[in-house]
């Protein structure tokens, strides 16, 4: 039997660097070339039951990475007292020329925040799109199995459900 963990994530940052595109990528397995804002707000609830979030910027547009401190602030302003994991994305790293960040400075940046890990992706050549939803879980679970995240029944941010039977358990 293995136990089912339900974890609750955001994908933010500024207008127009990726979010849609990097889920619709990584659930359906195609580019998203709307340039349509689907979700232009925030549930404040929903945000207060999430563990993990990606924070987003557009390499190619420098001030979308230098607003990533104050969208990180905004999260764990409404999540306290519940713990948050972050994970930092610089979108578009397939761009030939226009790159207004380094990736050395999206590394500096993470580290800076206390974030799990900073990745390049580029949804357009699905350039490591699986492995930040990856990287982002694995950290959380990680730091549940070390007891750094709890279970409370009044918070829905890492949720341990009803036990499933794995294949080789039939």
């Amino acid at each position: 039997l293995q136990a089912v963990i339900l974890t609750s994530l955001l994908i933010l940052g500024d207008s127009s660097v990726g979010k849609s595109s990097l889920l619709h990528r990584f659930t359906e397995g195609t580019f998203d070339e709307s340039r349509q804002e689907r979700f232009r707000s925030i549930c404040k609830s929903y945000m207060r039951n999430s563990v993990g979030c990606i924070l987003m910027f557009d390499v190619s547009q420098r001030q979308t990475f230098d607003r990533v401190g104050s969208w990180q602030q905004e999260v764990l302003d409404y999540v306290k007292p519940n713990p948050m994991f972050f994970v930092l994305v610089g979108h578009k790293c397939d761009l030939a020329v226009g790159r207004k960040v380094r990736k050395s400075e999206g590394d500096a940046l993470a580290k800076k925040l206390n974030m799990l890990a900073y990745l390049e992706v580029s949804t357009k050549e699905n350039i490591n799109v699986s492995e930040v939803f990856e990287t982002l879980t694995r950290g959380i679970y990680n730091l549940f199995q070390q007891g750094k995240i709890p279970t409370r029944d009044d918070w829905q941010g890492l949720t341990v459900g009803a036990t499933i039977k794995k294949e080789s358990d039939f």
